[in-house]
């Protein structure tokens, strides 16, 4: 003799089976990583020039910041002007879409900031911006 209630058929029928909407959150989840764009830090903050026509980029994926000292910084790290080429080659292969933008410090010597852009050129970049304060 069993003691203990007997289990009906109409309890199994009631669950709800979430196995389909998780397979469309993670489908979903999937997708938008795939399309993100990914930004690439400096890695340093910089005192932007002012200037009366700034434009917004809707597409950069490459940011490389020229501090006051003339140091270069790449995806949070600090760069030597003969490996900025390398760098920003990489980082554009990755996402090649996107655009640099250059924020250069309002004390940065010019010559730095030359070297930077010269990098991006020989890289074959063509859509270059320089960061600017509304």
């Amino acid at each position: 003799m069993a003691l203990g209630k007997q289990r009906s058929g109409s309890d199994d029928e009631s669950d709800i089976n979430l196995t389909p909407m998780l397979d469309v959150v993670f489908i979903m989840l999937i997708f938008f990583i795939v399309t993100a764009t990914f930004i690439k830090q400096a890695g340093i903050e910089v005192v932007r020039p002012d200037a009366r026509t700034a434009e917004p980029k809707p597409l950069v994926s490459v940011l490389v910041a020229v501090g006051p000292a003339g140091d270069i910084w790449i995806d949070k790290k600090q760069v030597e002007v003969d490996h900025v080429r390398a760098h920003i080659e990489r980082l554009h292969a990755e996402n090649p879409k996107g655009g640099i933008v250059v924020q250069v410090d309002r004390k940065a010597k010019f010559e730095k900031v030359r070297a930077v852009l010269d990098a991006a050129r020989g890289a074959k970049v063509t859509d270059v911006a320089l960061a600017t304060e509304d």
